[in-house]
């Protein structure tokens, strides 16, 4: 797993099913294969809502990679509202030589998995300091939170258990990679320890086997997402969720539920900019 960025449009799209990426602005650009499953979590600073793209590497070039688009869609805006991802101030220096205090400390955690025939999927996770992440019974463990209500991670995870985690905390360019084998789990004990405004995860995930290492993010430092000082202007969450569904190729009730749900302006938001703390957890 590895992050990337650059400036506003390092991301080239060559057309309407395919994607090239700069392999200079990736952290560690040799983990593209040609042939090999590809997510990624794309964001924009000052934006909540985040872009999932999945598909299959293409092409791997001296200078580019090229990926196969699958699936591309919005994320739910709840894991960056709850991890305060956007407030942060910049963190010079490191946070921490210790991994087990950066765990501690994280808000933000993006976790990518894949299924049984290699298929990728990068989702994120937010959530205060101490409650995002734990270290017990010699394993890290995490919590399920409501967002967009996919379950492709827990799908993955039960038929092909490696997963690889990126974990961050906001304003800080050093983020911490994990890896390990994962397994869902309903421990009261756990679960009672990640309640947050007496609210309890229904759902823990084990990670076990881990291995954590910490490092500075380059393509975070190029990004310069701290201090968040500008909003990216006409970008619409809720107007490209819209497009999206009319250009959808699926019938039937589902499809026509999901489009008159976006009829109602700022669908989106609501229920998140109201009661604040009640609706995201």
């Amino acid at each position: 797993m590895t992050a990337g960025g650059g400036e506003t449009g390092f991301l080239r799209v060559t057309d309407p099913q395919s994607i090239q990426l700069p392999r200079s602005l990736l952290d560690d650009p040799g983990l593209a294969r040609e042939g090999q499953g590809f997510g990624s979590l794309f964001l924009v600073p000052g934006i909540d809502e985040t872009l999932r793209i999945n598909g299959r590497v293409s092409s791997v070039s001296d200078g580019h990679i090229g990926v196969a688009v699958a699936e591309c869609y919005l994320h739910c805006a709840k894991a960056f509202m709850r991890s305060g991802f956007w407030s942060a101030t910049p963190i010079d220096g490191n946070v921490t030589a210790d991994a087990a205090a950066f765990v501690a400390q994280s808000r933000f955690m993006a976790l990518a998995t894949i299924d049984k025939d290699g298929r990728a999927d990068v989702s994120p996770k937010g959530d205060p300091a101490g409650a995002l992440l734990k270290a017990h019974q010699e394993a890290v463990w995490y919590p399920d939170r409501p967002g967009n209500r996919r379950v492709d991670s827990f799908r993955n995870i039960l038929t092909q258990p490696r997963i690889a985690a990126m974990a961050v905390i906001p304003g800080s360019l050093d983020v911490m990679l994990v890896t390990g084998v994962a397994s869902v789990s309903t421990d009261e004990t756990v679960r009672a320890s990640f309640a947050v405004n007496e609210k309890t995860p229904k759902l823990v995930t084990r990670i076990e086997q881990t291995e954590c290492i910490l490092r500075r993010s380059e393509a975070l430092s190029r990004a310069r997402l701290w201090p968040a000082v500008q909003t990216a202007t006409g970008l619409e969450p809720a107007e490209i969720f819209k497009a999206h569904i009319k250009l959808s190729r699926v019938r039937g009730a589902e499809a026509a539920l999901a489009r008159a749900s976006v009829s109602i302006p700022g669908m989106m938001r609501k229920g998140l900019d109201h009661d604040y703390e009640k609706n995201l957890y």
